[in-house]
């Protein structure tokens, strides 16, 4: 069966009105013991919470995430909710803030901090809640406000958890250099003697494929004696590039008294066996996974659900997501995504159109991400035109093209040698929302740039060229490396020798690196769904 298709500003928006922490006028600490542990790696402790109150972060929560007018600001509803007689306390603000950080709404959740911050005299904000702070700026505003804002912060409250924090928000997004420099201050500073910071490091090597190093930091806290915990023990495991060595690292693991292994630990083996084709294992590792999921957690599903198709086995992927909808009433988009994904790849596209036009009944809006994994595959195996009309159902229904939906699209038109057209989908790639991060697939530009040398067309080639750097991929230099630049043109022969090098040589483009998994991502996702 196919488808059918007719064709006062709130003060994140400013650096200079982030607020310092107040400190009260007199601080009274009782002497307690502080654990860190891992699973708290953005928050770096506990918060100092008051004495838990009745119930009613819920409502606070609901309505600040359902607001009409975001640009209001959460302060304006929490302004309202006390004006209405309603008198917060810090337990149940802090609760809202893990609710918002929990579904990645980072703005909101610093306007709520920020809202405490300004109310010094009722709030005693700890380093915990500094830390935390600090995390939500860099994820709503950026590294760089994020390092303004540690630079004005009292020393007082930059203890380990702060500075953790801030070299977390480095590692992010690869700012190799200052998370190496910061790391090295917390080593001279006496932050550096548990495993948290370098987990965090090693989860910055490993999405910089600098798999070397990641042995290297292994090393450093086998030589201090400090214990590797389970994080350490699966961001090692991720970084070996042979199953032997794996193994071997797993057989190191399991000899720790104090270390169990979960589900992380087999679905980023099973992911590895899967890569080098060795199947059995890599099912006996996701029964393993199955047998380790517990409480509300929903990412085994999607990660067994993409495995199970990376691995061919559409009868499992069915089955595992029937038992996720029996535990789950409601199954977010990354859900439907990851099911969608793994029947296009074992070529079940019936049931991919099935299981989206379900997704479409129950969908709260329209995530392109979706959509692009048929349009990909309409391409690929149906017709450029059935992909046009697609795009139209996906704008019908309320969704707007992003910049893989055109690249798709791009992709699309060089097949069918329209040079004009293709040009035309980059071009709108570049103007998408939400394209700051997107690069095109070197694999695409090289396909362009071989139809521009084939049809003579220079000035098509020279314009591809005047994008990439507009969007800046020829100042990326792992990006740039893929392209041989001769007097500002590229040598496309040069680029389609080295393609073949490049991430996801895959017409289904966006998110397939998740099914893939390189295991540092993975953890980092892990880390961010704890809290």
């Amino acid at each position: 069966m196919l488808l059918r298709f007719t064709t006062t500003p709130p003060l994140h928006q400013q650096l200079s009105g982030f607020s310092s922490f107040t400190q009260p006028r007199r601080l009274n600490f009782r002497k307690r013991s502080i654990s860190c542990s891992i699973s708290q790696i953005h928050s770096y402790g506990t918060m100092d919470y008051e004495r838990r109150p009745p119930v009613k972060w819920n409502a606070v929560y609901r309505r600040i995430s359902l607001m009409g007018n975001p640009e209001m600001g959460a302060g304006s509803v929490l302004n309202q909710w006390e004006i209405e007689g309603k008198r917060l306390t810090k337990w149940e603000l802090c609760r809202v803030v893990k609710e918002l950080r929990k579904f990645k709404r980072f703005k909101m959740a610093l306007e709520v901090y920020e809202w405490m911050s300004n109310r010094g005299e009722r709030f005693r904000l700890s380093s915990s809640d500094a830390a935390i702070q600090l995390d939500l700026i860099a994820k709503a505003c950026g590294v760089s406000s994020a390092e303004d804002w540690f630079l004005r912060l009292p020393d007082t409250l930059k203890d380990n958890r702060v500075y953790g924090a801030l070299l977390n928000a480095y590692a992010r997004v690869k700012m190799r250099d200052k998370a190496e420099l910061l790391i090295e201050k917390m080593r001279n500073k006496g932050y550096a003697t548990a495993s948290l910071p370098f987990n965090v490091m090693m989860t910055l090597y490993m999405n910089l494929k600098e798999l070397d190093k990641v042995q290297s930091v292994v090393s450093e806290m086998m030589n201090k004696n400090i214990q590797l915990d389970i994080y350490s023990y699966n961001i090692w495991l991720s970084s070996c590039e042979s199953t032997e060595r794996m193994e071997q690292v797993f057989e190191q693991m399991k000899l720790e008294r104090t270390i169990n292994p979960n589900w992380t630990t087999f679905s980023t083996m099973a992911t590895m066996y899967i890569k080098l084709g060795q199947f059995e294992k890599a099912e006996d590792c996701l029964k393993k996974v199955e047998s380790r999921v517990t409480g509300r957690d929903r990412m085994p599903y999607h990660y067994l659900i993409s495995l199970y198709g990376s691995i061919g086995n559409k009868e499992e992927v069915y089955r595992v997501w029937n038992i996720y909808k029996s535990k789950f009433p409601n199954i977010p988009n990354l859900g439907y995504h990851a099911l969608i994904c793994s029947l296009v790849k074992v070529g079940d596209f019936e049931g991919a159109e099935n299981i989206y036009e379900e997704w479409l009944s129950i969908k709260s809006s329209y995530d392109p991400r979706i959509g692009n994994l048929l349009l990909g595959w309409y391409v690929k195996e149906a017709s450029l035109e059935k992909a046009e009309g697609f795009l139209d159902h996906m704008i019908e229904a309320g969704g707007k093209a992003n910049s893989t939906t055109w690249e798709i699209l791009a992709d699309g038109n060089i097949g069918e040698k329209k040079i004009s057209d293709a040009l035309s989908c980059f071009q709108k790639a570049v103007l998408a929302e939400g394209s700051n991060s997107w690069k095109p697939r070197p694999v695409n530009v090289s396909a362009f740039l071989d139809l521009c040398d084939e049809e003579s067309d220079t000035a098509s080639k020279e314009a591809l060229m005047g994008l990439l750097r507009q969007v800046g991929c020829l100042e990326d230099e792992p990006y740039a490396s893929l392209f041989s630049l001769h007097n500002g043109s590229v040598t496309s022969n040069e680029l389609s020798m080295k393609k073949d090098t490049t991430v996801a040589d895959n017409d289904m483009a966006e998110n397939e690196d998740q099914d893939e998994d390189d295991g540092a991502e993975m953890l980092l996702n892990q880390f961010q769904s704890s809290l």
